[in-house]
């Protein structure tokens, strides 16, 4: 009987995946999922045309700078704007100026202007509406799902984050082949609208939030007092941040792409599609695993594996053995990233989960951007390989130190 098998599948997808069922949250994945996909290809396309411009790791670097200035100026303050006005208007702004800072880019490089200085302020602008975009649309996906269907939007929003980055980088560098880097902002530019489609069909109506907090130098320190007195939650912030500061050399692929393996922008692509075919990958068969034991002792192993995959890429002059590390290193990031965000979940209230969300924004994003600017800085003075086999030793000892320094992180089980 072949017409059960479409009600078969769909009985399976809705076990498998019951925030789907939702309206609302379907339609808001799915505009996520395009347009974070086009996001990952104008940050590629950002990086590679920097480095046909100028050649030069400190200016890659420095495209890291601008993306985390902002996000360190402002995360705080859009944690804050999370919970105290209507979310899903603070996504309309922000994917909006996503859009116009795509169509900015793409006009400069049409035009020849394409200097530097005006790809960081496109950069920056960009980052900037991040910092407003990324706690209003995690405080959001609660008011779309019942409570019971909550753990599940939230792994399938890490699963789309993912797939994002496996696809993003591969397709920009096709289409950085075909057009050039022009075609790639452009085609993000149209992803946008994906979201914004989405957010204008909603049928949620947000009401106001009774004992929301003002935006307030007091609202603010209350989240940071916060995450200071929870030592596990501090911790996973303090270990992500200088781990991700130390092994964080995307910004060197174009030299690794161009220069080291000599594999070009088809090859950048695959290289930097890696890692996160090992996230996803490891994220799914932890997701199949159930309950892990010895959460912490697995956290800080996971780690370790990160700094290990990162020093021998950076050791490698092999196209098949570097995509192998970066597997390696994307499989210890899921691991770890799965683990940080449960512990943050369960050990969070409510009330001042936007808070907490804009304080993780800065070290889960300001550690990478960061550590591309050391990565540049340094790969100037011994060059790429050495710059991010360093990187991976240094975040060994970053292990070692958060678990002597935090035992009831190394203790902590569930």
């Amino acid at each position: 009987m072949p017409s059960s098998q479409p009600t078969r599948f769909g009985t399976i997808l809705a076990q498998r995946f019951p925030a789907l069922q939702h309206r609302d949250f379907r339609y808001l994945w799915l505009g996520q999922l395009i347009s974070v996909a086009g996001t990952q290809m104008q940050n590629m396309a950002i990086n590679w045309q920097i480095h046909q411009l100028t050649h030069s790791p400190v200016m890659l670097g420095l495209v890291g700078l601008m993306r985390v200035l902002p996000i360190v100026g402002f995360s705080l303050i859009g944690g804050m704007v999370a919970d105290a006005y209507h979310r899903r208007t603070i996504l309309v702004i922000t994917q909006s100026v996503g859009l116009l800072a795509a169509c900015g880019l793409a006009m400069i490089t049409a035009l020849g202007a394409d200097h530097p200085p005006l790809i960081f302020m496109f950069t920056a602008i960009t980052a900037a509406a991040g910092a407003f975009d990324g706690p209003a649309r995690q405080s959001l996906i609660p008011n779309l799902v019942p409570p019971e269907h909550l753990n599940n939007a939230v792994s399938l929003n890490t699963m789309l984050f993912q797939t994002a980055m496996i696809a993003g980088p591969a397709l920009s560098g096709l289409v950085i082949d075909w057009g050039g880097v022009e075609a790639v902002y452009w085609i993000n530019a149209v992803t946008f609208v994906a979201v914004l489609a989405a957010l204008a069909v909603m049928r949620f109506v947000e009401t106001h939030r009774e004992g929301a907090p003002r935006v307030s130098i007091a609202s603010m320190v209350e989240g940071l007092r916060f995450v200071r007195s929870s030592p596990l939650i501090f911790s996973t912030m303090i270990l992500d941040f200088f781990a991700t500061f130390f092994a964080s050399a995307t910004a060197l692929l174009p030299i690794f792409a161009a220069d080291i393996l000599k594999v070009g922008a088809k090859g950048m692509g695959l290289l930097a599609a890696a890692d996160s075919v090992g996230s996803l990958v490891t994220g799914f068969i932890v997701s199949m695993m159930g309950e892990i034991r010895r959460k912490g002792r697995v956290l800080l192993v996971s780690v370790a594996l990160y700094g290990i995959a990162t020093a021998l890429y950076g050791f490698s002059t092999s196209f098949v053995l570097s995509l192998i590390m970066l597997f390696l290193v994307g499989a210890g990031d899921s691991v770890s990233t799965i683990l940080r965000v449960t512990i943050r979940q369960t050990m969070t209230p409510d009330n001042i989960r936007g808070r907490t969300t804009s304080i993780n924004m800065i070290f889960f994003l300001g550690g990478p951007q960061l550590g591309n600017l050391e990565a540049g800085l340094l790969a100037t003075a011994v060059g790429a390989p050495l710059s991010v086999a360093v990187g991976g030793f240094a975040v060994l000892a970053v292990v070692g130190v958060v678990a002597w320094a935090f035992p009831k992180l190394r203790a902590y089980d569930r």
